[in-house]
């Protein structure tokens, strides 16, 4: 099977609709897969569904598709750093669905795995848990979550083999390994391609059955917030 493309507008082909459900890895700008957001957006695709711990920066990273209109809701635990995600959703021009980055993490992890919903204790008594199901354990009270299955996945990695075995770098691991799981598709974007049999088995974060396709692209790798002496 074929999985190394040429070029993200390439990995994308066919794999697009208006309306479609999309997990995004990264956290703030670290691992986000930058080159596969910005092809999303010459497409002109809408109505879109994204599941990220937030949407980067005004017009960088998911901070591009908010610019142009294209997502229609975010299912997200971070608002800040991006005063266009703010705007649209105090106007109510974004849907905008909180879940903390615990619970986030583990419906795509749950998605992934089959698994379709999963009980937790985090946001009960909040307005995260109204209209879910309530269920005592033990004399505690938990709410039910249910796992996540985006139509596609997009992902960042450091390395990667012919396969699409992929190995993130220390925290630019974060949400990438699930949300790599839980899409019916996943592409995945790399700093390095390297020779089969190179990797070592017992280091690699998401093994190839889940990768479906893969481009090495350059990155510009953004500080989020700088901070220096005077």
């Amino acid at each position: 099977m074929k999985k190394i493309y040429s070029n993200a507008d390439d990995a994308l082909a066919e794999t697009l609709f208006d309306g479609m459900t999309i997990a995004v890895g990264g956290f703030g700008l670290c691992g986000i897969p930058e080159n596969l957001i910005s092809a999303i957006v010459r497409t002109g695709v809408k109505n879109l569904t994204v599941a990220s711990n937030n949407a980067g920066v005004d017009n960088f990273g998911l901070g591009e598709l908010l610019a142009t209109r294209q997502i229609k809701k975010m299912i997200s635990s971070y608002v800040g750093e991006n005063a266009e995600f703010m705007r649209q959703y105090l106007s109510g021009e974004l849907e905008l669905e909180f879940n903390p980055q615990g619970t986030l993490a583990e419906r795509m992890r749950a998605g992934g795995a089959g698994i379709p919903g999963f009980y937790t204790k985090t946001g009960v008594g909040t307005v995260i848990a109204e209209g879910k199901e309530h269920k005592d354990f033990d004399g505690q009270t938990y709410i039910l979550e249910r796992g996540f299955v985006a139509d596609l996945s997009l992902v960042k990695a450091w390395k990667a083999d012919s396969f699409g075995n992929l190995i993130y770098r220390k925290t630019a691991r974060n949400f990438n390994p699930v949300a790599a799981t839980c899409g019916k598709i996943c592409i995945a974007e790399v700093e390095q391609i390297v020779p089969d049999g190179s990797l070592n088995p017992d280091l690699i974060h998401t093994p190839s059955i889940y990768v479906t396709r893969l481009i090495q692209g350059k990155h510009e790798k953004r500080i989020e917030q700088r901070t220096v002496s005077a």
